[in-house]
C-alpha cells in the first residue's frame, strides 16, 4: 500500500469539513474509523519532516522512502492506540525512530545522509575553498557512518537538530544519564575516527 497514491475518493467521511480545518488528532481518530483520506492528509502534512529525519540516520534515499511508508502504515494499523498524550508529529517521529533503528541494525552499510553532515557551501567561496569543504564533508560523513546507530542518532539529534539532552531523553525514551553516556562515547569514537583520517576533531563541530 503506497500512502501517497491513496485516492481522495476512497472515503467521504471528511467531505463536510475543509481538510485545513482538521487537526492531526482528528485525522488520527478518522483513521481509527478506517478513513483512508484522513491517512492521505496526514501523510501529506508530515511526509517531508519524517523523511528528512530518516534520511539523516540512514543516508539512503530508497531506504528512507521505504521506512517512511512503513511509518504511516504503522500509524494506520495502530491509530486506535494513539492516546493523545503527545502531538501526532511526535508520535510519528517516535515510530520513525523505531523503524529506522531496526532497519539500520539490519543494514550494516547504512550511512548518514551527506546533507546532514555537510559543511554548507557559501556561494562566495573560491573553488579551492569549496573543494576543501567538500573534502571535509566526505571525511566527516565516512566517520559518522562508522558509529553505531544509537551513537549516530544522538549526534544527529543534538548537533544537527539542536535538541537538548533532556529533549533527546524524552524523545528516545532513554534515561538522561544514558543519553549523556552515549554522547560521551560517540564523541570519543568520533575523535578516534577523525584522528585515523588524519584530521583534528576541532576541525569539525562535533
Amino acid at each position: 500500500m503506497r500512502i501517497g497514491n491513496t485516492q481522495s475518493n476512497t472515503s467521504t467521511k471528511i467531505s463536510t469539513t475543509a481538510p485545513a480545518e482538521l487537526s492531526d488528532k482528528a485525522l488520527v481518530q478518522l483513521m481509527v474509523d478506517e478513513d483512508k483520506r484522513a491517512l492521505k492528509l496526514l501523510y501529506m502534512r508530515h511526509h517531508d519532516r519524517v523523511r528528512r529525519f530518516v534520511m539523516r540516520l540512514t543516508g539512503n534515499e530508497s531506504t528512507a522512502e521505504e521506512v517512511v511508508n512503513e511509518v504511516f502504515l504503522e500509524a494506520w494499523r495502530h491509530a486506535a492506540e494513539f492516546e493523545g498524550r503527545s502531538q501526532v508529529a511526535t508520535w510519528l517521529m517516535a515510530i520513525a525512530r523505531f523503524k529506522t533503528i531496526s532497519d539500520c541494525r539490519r543494514r550494516s552499510e547504512a550511512q548518514l545522509d551527506e546533507r546532514a553532515a555537510a559543511v554548507i557551501e557559501d556561494t562566495s567561496d573560491t573553488p579551492a575553498v569549496s573543494l576543501d569543504k567538500r573534502e571535509r564533508s566526505d571525511i566527516l560523513q565516512k566517520c559518522l557512518a562508522k558509529l553505531t546507530p544509537l551513537h549516530r542518532e544522538v549526534i544527529n539529534l543534538i548537533y544537527y537538530q539542536g535538541k537538548k539532552v533532556d529533549e533527546v531523553a524524552q524523545f528516545t525514551g532513554a534515561p538522561i544519564n544514558t543519553i549523556k553516556t552515549r554522547m560521551h562515547h560517540a564523541r570519543n569514537r568520533m575523535a578516534e575516527l577523525l584522528a585515523e583520517a588524519g584530521v583534528d576533531r576541532a576541525w569539525v563541530a562535533i
